[in-house]
């Protein structure tokens, strides 16, 4: 098997990888920060900026960044593929010998990125900035989030440490094998999380948004979630086999019983609500199960037809490394 490490010429130390969606009002603030950051550390650096189909002027102002400050990069996506489908984008560019992903409205602070670097010199391939609380999110959610992680560590396939979110370093081996996995459906911090390698953590105080609104629904958090549990647990497909089992076994015994009374009383004629429960129960049941399949089915499809990612409409400051397939030739790239 070749070895996933690259060797690339003027490595930068670290990469940052910044997905942006309407972060117009917030980009000013987040680069002064995280060059004043960088500027401390005294390391190389380069700053990758992925524009992910952005109504406002987000892409502009990126590209005003680099004409600034050079080791700000710039790549605008041709439409609006997903978070998860952005940090990939990012992933794939990343020429550093680790990689930083931290969000653009400053929830992430900057100022956390001297601590997960030095967890990485001292040896940890991976590095999570985890949250000390959540204030910034209502009860409901807080609640919600706290029982998701709580089903996801009993019923997936890895474990995903409570108040790790995206905000992390990645060593270069870890960012090569996380590229080097082919799947279209993508929970990022799953497929992080299933490389495995040494890990290490920061705990963080998540600040309040800059500016702007989360483009995070609550519908789709729910997907996001959904997802998450599908892409790591065949557990939800294996429960409907227990439940048939369960409803077989109850259905037998149900029939002795009406066998029994049947035989001893007679043919009790009423029983008509009885019959329409069963029938409507039954019939539920297996419209819920047929729904878990159809999702797995879903994910199947996806995964056959093997789309790329992203595509790329415009960029700037980019060396040629990413995959071919996943670019369109811009006339305004650099």
């Amino acid at each position: 098997m070749p070895e996933l490490t690259m060797q690339i010429p003027n490595q930068p130390v670290l990469s940052v990888i910044l997905p942006c969606h309407n972060e117009a009002e917030n980009l000013d603030l987040l680069f002064s920060r995280l060059e004043a950051v960088f500027d401390k550390m005294a390391i190389p650096y380069e700053l990758i900026a992925v524009d992910d189909g952005s109504t406002d002027d987000t892409y502009a102002r990126l590209v005003a960044h680099h004409q600034r400050n050079p080791r700000i990069i710039t790549i605008r996506l041709a439409r609006n593929f997903g978070k998860e489908n952005t940090v990939s984008c990012g992933l794939a560019h990343a020429r550093g010998k680790a990689a930083i992903i931290m969000d653009s409205d400053l929830q992430h602070p900057p100022e956390v990125i001297p601590e997960l670097y030095k967890k990485w010199q001292e040896g940890a391939q991976m590095v999570y900035a985890l949250r000390r609380n959540r204030d910034t999110d209502g009860i409901s959610r807080r609640k919600l989030s706290h029982l998701y992680y709580w089903l996801f560590d009993k019923i997936g396939d890895i474990k995903l440490p409570e108040g790790a979110g995206d905000f992390r370093l990645l060593d270069r081996r870890v960012l090569d094998a996380v590229n080097a996995l082919p799947e279209r459906s993508r929970f990022m911090k799953g497929l992080m999380s299933w490389v495995g390698f040494t890990t290490a953590s920061v705990e963080f105080d998540v600040a309040p948004r800059h500016k702007g609104k989360s483009s995070w629904s609550p519908i789709g958090l729910v997907r996001f979630a959904f997802d998450g549990l599908l892409s790591f647990s065949s557990i939800p497909l294996r429960m409907w086999t227990a439940i048939g089992v369960a409803v077989s076994v109850f259905a037998f015994l149900y029939m002795i019983v009406l066998l029994i009374q049947t035989s001893i009383f007679g043919v009790d004629v009423p029983g008509f609500a009885t019959i329409m429960v069963s029938v409507l129960m039954l019939g539920g049941i297996q419209l819920i199960g047929l729904g878990v399949v159809a999702e797995y089915i879903a994910r199947i499809f996806v995964e056959v037809k093997q789309r790329p990612l992203y595509f790329i409409a415009d960029q700037h400051g980019v060396d040629t490394i990413a995959h071919a397939s996943d670019t369109i030739p811009s006339r305004r790239a650099k």
